[in-house]
């Protein structure tokens, strides 16, 4: 039986920013995954680990002239897209590939209505009328759950709440009904009630279009609730790589491990359950410590830690691990509520 081919499959992906002429961080280094159809693969960890920068990079949204990709692969239905000039990736976006950015605010064009966005999503990409894209756009504010989307199709973004901005940034990003839908923490500046709206809708639209989703976040309950595997980085490394059981049930990497243990449960302030935090922050890619990235912050690290970078190996089938002590170390982890 052969194996299923990935809708996307990202190896060895090196990002570069050039801050100046001398000076270059690399914001993403040597991540590998695959995303396969209708599966959702999330992709955790803290603020500046190279999450968002690796989306941009498959995206091909880098800022010009600063940005780059700097080596690896990226091959969305075995097509190597990085090579692509600039002209073909717009052909792409949209269309084969999907995103909701963080901030619906920022992200939407406040002198153009909603519908007006995406109808020029839909005529770019299916060359359409300007009456059968409009009419497109009202099918989609009604297919992502907006209330009388014949109205709100011609609402500017801020006569919008952010739940609807959100769902106006869902339904543009499936206009033209793409195969991969990348979802950058698109739930993070939403109340508790509409992101639970929003995680609905998008594994709904997920049955019904049969998509990939990449999701983003920091936020491993919802991480729990809709993922199929799981990609945890840090400092712009992927440092552990399962399905999303193995990674609650036996995280190896003792950073998967911090962040479980630094969720709030329910009940723990009535049993007076100290929350636990990992020490110290991220480090900065100009400065990155050797060995180990993570050493530093670790209660496990031994000398070992820091004096030999470790490689992302196979701990079992499907569970990748950076880290040198894994075969030894028993990580205690809280249950997820």
């Amino acid at each position: 039986m052969e194996a299923e081919t990935p809708l996307l499959e990202v190896q060895d992906l090196q990002t570069t920013f050039d801050l100046t002429k001398t000076l270059s961080i690399r914001a993403v280094d040597g991540v590998s995954f695959k995303v396969n159809a209708g599966e959702t693969l999330a992709i955790v960890g803290e603020s500046g680990s190279g999450k968002s920068v690796a989306s941009l990079s498959i995206m091909g949204l880098l800022p010009k002239d600063v940005g780059r990709v700097s080596g690896g692969s990226i091959k969305l239905n075995g097509r190597e897209i990085t090579t692509l000039s600039d002209a073909e990736m717009r052909e792409i976006r949209g269309k084969e590939i999907g995103m909701i950015f963080q901030e619906p605010m920022t992200s939407l064009n406040p002198v153009h209505t909603v519908g007006q966005q995406i109808a020029e999503m839909v005529i770019r990409h299916e060359k359409v009328t300007a009456a059968k894209a409009r009419a497109r756009a009202i099918e989609m504010l009604d297919l992502v759950g907006i209330p009388e989307p014949k109205s709100r199709v011609d609402n500017y973004p801020h006569e919008m709440s952010g739940g609807m901005r959100q769902r106006a940034m869902i339904a543009m990003a499936l206009a033209c009904e793409p195969r991969i839908l990348i979802a950058d923490e698109p739930t993070t500046a939403l109340d508790v009630t509409i992101q639970a709206q929003m995680l609905e809708l998008m594994q709904d639209l997920q049955k019904k279009l049969g998509m990939a989703i990449i999701f983003i976040t920091h936020d491993l309950g919802v991480v729990a609730e809709i993922a199929d595997r799981v990609v945890v980085m840090y400092a712009a490394q992927v440092v552990e790589m399962a399905s999303v059981e193995d990674i609650f049930e036996t995280p190896r990497m003792p950073y998967t491990a911090g962040l479980m243990n630094s969720i709030p449960r329910l009940g723990s302030s009535v049993n007076k359950i100290r929350l636990e935090a990992i020490p110290g922050t991220v480090p900065a890619l100009t400065s990155l410590p050797g060995g180990c990235r993570f050493h530093p912050r670790c209660a496990h690290a031994q000398a070992l830690c820091s004096a030999t970078e470790p490689a992302l190996e196979a701990a079992e089938e499907g569970h990748m691990i950076r880290c040198a002590r894994w075969a030894e170390l028993t990580l205690a982890k809280q249950p997820v509520s």
